[in-house]
């Protein structure tokens, strides 16, 4: 897509207002982490750049600042979140292309990566072989749905990949930078007989799972990133690539470049350390937890570390 900024204004980095979620299985993690100021209540998520009507992301800098990103971009095709799982969240599933078109809602493909995870630390993620309709309605009414679900130890620094269609859900204790299709269609499998703050059972979508899941759904959802040609000191790794986005991961110990961005668009999240990013007319210095927009039409952009840096390189 073609993310120029419109009306002849100065392409430049835009930065987000967060716009925070209080789930209630999330806690104050994202605020701790990335040095953010105290929110009242549960931070379970910061939807970081974000065109969805429930969320909608404000520019905060700049001559566009005030501005809602769907003004500028109304079709963007992504949204990212940081997330912050202080208690595990429910069984779930998301539908794909394909069962979209044919039942509604909105297909989600997504992935995360782990910012920090506490120790034992996990996710679930695919269902085991040999799981089918019948026997996962089986374990929903005896209650062992977790027996059937793919259990996936996780540490800072790695990638799982959740197509639209696979079950999963995320465990206790894991910070995840989220980045998915720009849906929020979520069918609640199970959800460990938690009640709301209504203090009743939240609601489920046993029959829309049922429809939307991928039963034949084999492939590892733990992704070891792929080394890149690199230069210097810096270093650059693909960590996934679908046809919805692309993600690398930049190790930065000197300063890099990033060439002109001439069709699409650039999303960078500072995952560790803080560094200087300076385009024409315009120099920010930026630390973990920060996310940046770099628009179609935008010149080369220079990220120059302070020490060390890590970021997250995001393209669809």
């Amino acid at each position: 897509m073609n993310t120029a900024i419109p009306d002849k204004k100065a392409a430049y980095p835009l930065r987000f207002r967060p716009v925070y979620k209080d789930y209630l299985w999330g806690g104050d993690r994202i605020i701790r982490h990335v040095h953010r100021p105290a929110q009242p209540g549960i931070v379970a998520e910061s939807w970081e750049v974000s065109t969805r009507p429930e969320g909608p992301g404000i520019v905060a800098n700049g001559s566009l600042a005030g501005t809602p990103l769907a003004e500028l971009f109304p079709d963007f095709p992504l949204l990212l979140k940081i997330l912050d799982a202080r208690q595990t969240l429910s069984v779930q599933v998301h539908p794909n292309d394909e069962t979209a078109a044919k039942f509604g809602g909105q297909a989600k493909t997504e992935m995360w990566y782990v910012l920090a995870a506490d120790p034992g630390a996990c996710v679930y993620c695919g269902l085991q072989p040999g799981t089918d309709e019948a026997k996962l309605r089986a374990a929903l009414a005896s209650k062992t749905v977790a027996d059937l679900l793919v259990k996936i130890a996780v540490s800072a620094c790695d990638a799982i990949f959740v197509p639209g269609g696979r079950v999963h859900a995320i465990g206790a204790g894991c910070l995840l930078f989220e980045c998915q299709q720009n849906s929020n269609t979520t069918y609640r499998l199970y959800d460990w007989d938690r009640v709301g703050a209504d203090g009743k059972p939240r609601q489920l979508h046993i029959e829309e799972s049922m429809r939307v899941i991928n039963w034949t759904d084999t492939a590892p959802a733990k992704i070891p990133p792929q080394p890149l040609p690199s230069s210097g000191r810096n270093r650059r790794s693909l960590v996934l690539e679908t046809k919805f986005f692309r993600m690398e991961r930049l190790d930065l110990a000197e300063k890099i470049a990033l060439d002109p961005v001439a069709r699409g668009f650039e999303i960078i999240f500072i995952a560790e350390g803080e560094l200087e990013i300076r385009a024409p007319e315009f120099s920010e210095t930026a630390t973990a937890g920060t996310t940046y927009l770099l628009p179609a039409g935008l010149a080369k952009t220079y990220l120059i570390p302070h020490k060390t840096a890590t970021v997250l390189r995001v393209t669809a």
